[in-house]
């Protein structure tokens, strides 16, 4: 399944302007706040009629205002999970999830309840009010609700930004399941580098409401020019590895990358299971030869390929 978006449109003083094309299993808007992206996804939605512009998912146009076509949002088949988790106070979690498959013809649903309880880790929660829930509870049960209305195309705005990071790390896993096993795209918003690159197979970067760059994760994340000043320093490669074996004297565990092979603290992970990590910028030493009488576990070959101006004393330096 693919995702279009070409459009334009003015907000007061605000334009924003932006064209992107995905067909990865969960695309990241990414950008600092006030960059357009919330905007963007409302006209996805069919929150915002855009000025002008075209809205494609599977290959059905939404918006095409050329042709005088815009699909009202109750029709678009799109779940939308945000900040907040919106739940209905007065129904239990098994009300609220029933209430996502209301609107979705019997002969289009496709999410079953109870795949989508187990998926999300639900099912002590069903006879559960959300005034009981915790922060990461809700949104567990929002996305489930977004999913029951069987949609075809998942968006969701920031959904872990109103979550403390013990939250955050309760849900993440949960989302990582959601992009591998549900086979519907799914647009995510977020300024966070860290779950951008958690999560995310294709990144779309947004600045002042127009994208400055797109395409897979590991090859937009490395650009720290683009990054949020806040951000810079969460800045780094991302690499996608597998696990070798487990190093159980040491507790650590193994894994192999096109880099080469990389020791990090033992996880509870089976061999061959494919694990994406992020090397931070600022965590990297950079030496002219193989250092020796160090405690550092990961030494890898590499080649300097650019070398610029940063801020102060730093000074930003791509390996290769």
């Amino acid at each position: 399944m693919s995702v279009l978006v070409d459009i334009s449109h003015r907000l007061g003083g605000f334009a924003i302007g932006a064209r992107f094309e995905s067909a990865g299993r969960l695309t990241a808007l990414f950008g600092a706040s006030g960059s357009g992206k919330t905007t963007l996804i409302g006209m996805i939605a069919g929150l915002i009629r855009p000025d002008k512009g075209r809205i494609e998912v599977d290959g059905r146009v939404l918006v095409d205002t050329g042709a005088g076509i815009f699909v009202p949002k109750h029709k678009r088949r799109i779940g939308m999970v945000f900040q907040d988790a919106r739940l209905f106070p007065h129904l239990s979690v098994a009300g609220n999830l029933r209430y996502g498959r209301w609107f979705t013809p019997p002969a289009e649903r496709y999410a079953d309840i109870d795949a989508v309880v187990d998926l999300l880790g639900i099912g002590p929660l069903m006879n559960r009010r959300p005034a009981k829930l915790s922060g990461g509870e809700k949104q567990r049960v929002a996305i489930g609700r977004a999913l029951l209305a069987s949609p075809r195309l998942l968006l969701m705005d920031e959904p872990l930004a109103s979550l403390d990071e013990a939250r955050k790390a309760e849900i993440l896993p949960y989302v990582e399941r959601l992009r591998d096993e549900i086979k519907i795209p799914i647009v995510y918003v977020s300024h966070s580098v860290a779950e951008v690159a958690r999560l995310a197979s294709d990144v779309v970067m947004l600045a002042q409401g127009n994208v400055v760059a797109s395409g897979p994760t590991e090859a937009v994340m490395q650009r720290l020019d683009l990054l949020p000043a806040e951000e810079r320093g969460e800045g780094g490669a991302v690499l996608d590895t597998k696990v070798l074996h487990h190093d159980e004297s040491f507790g650590m565990t193994v894994l192999g990358s096109a880099a080469g092979e990389l020791r990090v603290p033992q996880l509870a992970m089976k061999t061959g299971t494919p694990v994406r990590i992020r090397i931070r910028a600022r965590d990297v030493m950079i030496a002219t030869e193989k250092p020796r009488g160090l405690s550092a576990l990961n030494i890898l070959p590499g080649t300097i390929t650019a070398m610029s101006p940063g801020e102060g004393p730093a000074v930003e330096v791509g390996i290769d």
